[in-house]
This record gives C-alpha cells, sequence and structure tokens, in this order.
C-alpha cells in the first residue's frame, strides 16, 4: 500500500510543509549539451480557492528553480523555472478531486509543458541554454520566496499530495501515461515516492493511499 501526505493548515499563522531530504547534496538538472527535463509529478486533493503552491524547489542562487503555482484569479497554473514564469490556462482543476500534474522542461529548446489528467497542453518558452545545479530544497506545502523559507500563508496548499516524482532526463509521453494511468513507469532518480524521506513540519499527516475498491 501506498502513502499520501495531508497538510492541514487549520490554526492561524500556523506554516506545515513536508520538506524532501534528498541521499545526494547536489542535483544538475538538464546537464551538459543534451536535451534534458526535470519533470515533475504529483497528484493532489484540495477544497482550496485561493492561489496555492503545488511544488516548490529551490537552490541557493534561485528560490524558484522550479515551482509549480495555482493562480486562482486567473485560473491558471504557473511553472517557474530559475524564477522565469510560463502561464497556462484552460485546466478544469476542481475542487475535492484528485488532480494527476506533471511538467515538463526542456533546457536545450527552452519549452516547457503540463500534462494535467492525462493530456498534454501546448509547450511554451521560459528560457534555455543552462542548467539546474546546486543543493536543492524541494518542499511540499508552501512557496519558497527565499532558500528554504520565505513561506506566506496565502500561498500555502491545504490537502492531499501522493505520488511525487522527479527526473533529471526527458520521459516520453507514453512513460508520463503510465505515471498518470498508475501502471509500471520507471520511478524519479531525484525524487522516488516509494524511497523518499519527508521532514514533517506541523500538521502533516502521513496516510495509507487511498485505492478505489472493485
Amino acid at each position: 500500500m501506498g502513502k499520501e501526505y495531508s497538510i492541514q493548515n487549520s490554526q492561524p499563522y500556523s506554516q506545515p510543509y513536508a520538506k524532501s531530504h534528498r541521499r545526494r547534496d547536489e542535483v544538475v538538472l538538464c546537464a551538459g549539451n543534451a536535451v534534458g527535463m526535470c519533470c515533475k509529478s504529483r497528484r493532489t486533493f484540495t477544497d482550496l480557492n485561493r492561489d496555492h503552491v503545488l511544488f516548490s524547489m529551490a537552490i541557493s542562487s534561485s528560490s524558484n528553480a522550479f515551482l509549480l503555482f495555482w493562480d486562482n484569479t486567473n485560473k491558471e497554473i504557473e511553472p517557474h523555472v530559475k524564477e522565469a514564469k510560463a502561464e497556462f490556462r484552460g485546466f478544469d482543476y476542481k475542487l475535492n478531486m484528485w488532480h494527476s500534474i506533471c511538467a515538463t522542461w526542456d533546457s536545450k529548446s527552452g519549452l516547457v509543458q503540463l500534462w494535467f489528467d492525462g493530456l498534454p497542453s501546448i509547450k511554451k518558452y521560459v528560457g534555455s541554454g543552462s542548467n539546474i545545479r546546486g543543493r536543492p530544497i524541494i518542499i511540499l506545502g508552501q512557496e519558497q520566496d527565499s532558500y528554504g523559507g520565505g513561506f506566506h500563508d496565502k500561498q500555502s496548499f491545504v490537502g492531499m499530495v501522493s505520488d511525487v516524482h522527479m527526473w533529471d532526463y526527458v520521459l516520453s509521453s507514453c512513460e508520463i501515461q503510465r505515471y498518470l494511468n498508475e501502471l509500471n513507469f520507471t520511478p524519479g532518480n531525484v525524487l522516488n515516492w516509494a524511497a523518499m524521506e519527508l521532514q514533517q513540519i506541523g500538521r502533516v499527516v502521513t496516510e495509507e493511499k487511498f485505492m478505489s475498491c472493485h
């Protein structure tokens, strides 16, 4: 049975989150001249009707090294890569439902793409030609405005999170769909949900993953 994290924020001014503890000190995403990407896949469930973070990875030189953010005013998902941002609209991001989101970035072309509940978006340019290199701090539930901190309650995520994976190479569309359909897929080599060690701060509860009964 898998696991999922329930991130609560019922107390005023509380800032709960889960922080990944990586076994490697440094990560290089999109290294060298080959085409590479950072693909972050996650499943979320929330009833928030405001802006909130979906995923936050910071390095010392960039608080938004790789960020996914839901802009509730404009009804758009915003991937950030090293402070550059793209905006994707038209997703049926409903409350109180599980959603699967995958974001990809190709460092050679500079193109970012989203997969939302199994359907791909168009590709948009955010920047190319350099790596994301450094010691990452990856946080679920809060958006980092500084390296490992700078949290704001009104940007926090409250809900359930499961199956977060991250790779340092390009996944095929078939591999992404295998993840989205919960079929046999290659776990992330940067983040592997099954093997991840998370530091839980505040009201973060580990639960058995919800499974449909047949």
